[in-house]
């Protein structure tokens, strides 16, 4: 299919675990009402015995188990008969982890660990969030994914092709819990060999995949589209989003995380967001997706719908867009300047004077120094935003930005740089427009409020609330997104808000609304601590057990 579709329910919070594995899950009275915290010593009951719980990454604590725990399980002789803590199993890893000269065998020793104990995985990537973001994400998974008949291990989640249209619902109960020719060719690619299918026979499919899931997984269970052309990714946001619960992170995601740091910007700029006029490198679905959420916040502050287009000046690979212009679909009428033809983004940026160029088209260097030169003698402090990756795709460098603009440029970029340091002494620590800031905190609060319908505004709230959580310490030192480090404590905001606008806007299908949002949200998210597989031991009174006899 050329894209990812990711599933979530309510339960299915916990990475790794299929929607719909488990049974359905509500609320306890404690949680809806006074959220008292749960038992967390309460032994977990399991079915599963011997090889069955130490090959199940789910299940499996490698040396963490304890005697009683291997015993009670029949997998004593199983594992080495050693007993280690959560923390020295990090350690161990982290030794092994060190020792990868590159980041895409540090990417497999990680994947490796997710197939074998995904709780020490989870552990690991949230002992140094900031550390591994880059190797499990962007820039180093888009190296994966072109490797990954390379990379493969295990299977994980589900492979669906064009030949299963028609038996998509009996795959899905399977369920345990672009065109690259350098891939069709390769004798490691483990997809289809023939070209990607389009048309009738490509919709025909989705719309299959769309209600199996529905049917088998309900209707509050959340479909995220990933990675779909451009062609394809606005047309069937537009199709699906008000029949199912669904967004996509390429254009939702992408505009959330934009629009966060434009937010941001402006308490350096000292002005408000209908002060600006921006000039997009790029007029796809990314693209597309900010200026959308542009024109909404615009909107917010009072700037009619009409004004808010013309703020907005897109250059594709044909040059400005302009009224007039032939073949251009929807999406790039609306953004349609009433302008003569321009064809360099050099051109525009001289003509337009913007506030804020957004490169968002995959073109390395788009952003000249002649053009950084021109933004920085137009505007005491110019935005600059490189978002494309990986990190050989940007529009410019950090350093270059600041060094050319002479430390007054505003920059953010997709893929994460280096801290910079100038002639004069003065640092500057790049901040990254990355979409984890976005897509784990929207999709708690759908799943917490049962939101079945996503609207925009949840990713307008997103993008102010990421902007909130910047400090005046971290835009002094040119930051514009809080540091990775606290991205689940920012994913938590963000859900809690998104859960408040549900119940506030009727959006939200789970009652009665819990009374400590914030308490009801937090037992939601996953921990990677370990459970207990011990027994549930308890004795009745003496008295109560005495044997009948004859």
């Amino acid at each position: 299919m050329g894209a990812a579709l990711g599933i979530g329910t309510r339960r299915a919070l916990w990475p790794g675990q299929a929607c719909g594995a488990l049974p359905r899950w509500a609320p306890s009275a404690s949680a809806r009402g006074c959220h008292s915290k749960s038992d967390s010593a309460r032994p977990v009951p399991l079915k599963k015995r011997g090889y069955d719980v130490t090959r199940n990454p789910h299940l499996n604590k490698g040396m963490a188990f304890t005697l009683e725990e291997r015993l009670q399980l029949g997998i004593h002789g199983l594992i080495p008969p050693c007993f280690l803590s959560q923390d020295v199993q990090l350690l161990r890893i982290m030794r092994y982890y060190e020792r990868q000269q590159s980041d895409l065998d540090k990417y497999i020793i990680l994947m490796t660990l997710q197939d074998r104990n995904e709780k020490l995985f989870y552990r690991v990537l949230t002992s140094d969030v900031e550390k591994f973001m880059p190797i499990v994400y962007t820039p180093t998974v888009g190296l994966a994914c072109q490797h990954y008949g390379l990379t493969f291990r295990r299977p994980r989640g589900l492979f669906i092709t064009i030949h299963d249209k028609g038996h998509l619902a009996t795959m899905l109960n399977s369920w345990p819990e672009d065109n690259i020719k350098e891939l069709l060719r390769d004798p490691l690619y483990i997809g289809l060999k023939h070209q990607r299918v389009r048309g009738k026979a490509y919709d025909d499919l989705l719309d299959e995949f769309m209600q199996a899931v529905t049917d088998k997984f309900g209707i509050n269970c959340l479909i995220q589209f990933e990675d779909f052309a451009n062609a394809n990714a606005f047309r069937l946001l537009n199709k699906y989003r008000n029949k199912y619960c669904m967004f996509n992170d390429d254009i939702q995601g992408t505009a959330s995380v934009a629009v966060a740091g434009i937010l941001a910007a402006l308490r350096i700029t000292k002005n408000q967001l209908s002060n600006h006029v921006f000039v997009f490198q790029g007029a796809g679905e990314a693209a597309m997706g900010i200026a959308h959420l542009l024109v909404m916040a615009l909107e917010k502050e009072g700037v009619p719908k009409a004004e808010a287009t013309r703020k907005i000046w897109m250059v594709d690979s044909k040059g400005l867009i302009v009224k007039g212009r032939s073949h251009l679909n929807h999406e790039k009428e609306m953004f349609a300047q009433d302008h003569p033809e321009v064809n360099s983004l050099e051109e525009v940026v001289r003509l337009v004077k913007p506030t804020a160029i957004i490169g968002v088209a995959a073109i390395a260097g788009a952003f000249t120094e002649q053009i950084l030169r021109d933004m920085a003698s137009f505007h005491e402090r110019p935005i600059i935003f490189a978002l494309s990756n990986p990190t050989s795709k940007a529009e410019c460098t950090a350093e270059k930005c600041y060094r050319v603009t002479e430390g007054r440029g505003i920059f953010a970029s997709g893929s994460p740089f280096k801290s910079v340091t100038l002639e004069d002494g003065k640092t500057f620590i790049p901040g990254q427009g990355n979409n984890a800031y976005v897509f784990p905190g929207v999709a708690l609060g759908v799943i917490a409020g049962g939101i079945r319908h996503i609207p925009d505004e949840i990713f307008l709230l997103t993008a102010e609330q990421i902007a909130q959580e910047v400090s005046e310490q971290h835009l002094s030192q040119g930051r514009l997104y809080p540091p990775l480090s606290t991205i689940r404590d920012v994913s938590l905001r963000i859900a809690i808000k998104v859960l408040d606008y549900a119940y506030k806007h009727n959006l939200a299908s789970y009652y009665p609304e819990p009374k400590d949002k914030e308490a009801f949200v937090r037992s939601l998210v996953y921990t990677p601590d370990y459970d207990s597989f011990t027994l549930d031991n308890y004795s009745w009174p003496k008295e109560a057990m005495n044997v009948q006899t004859v």
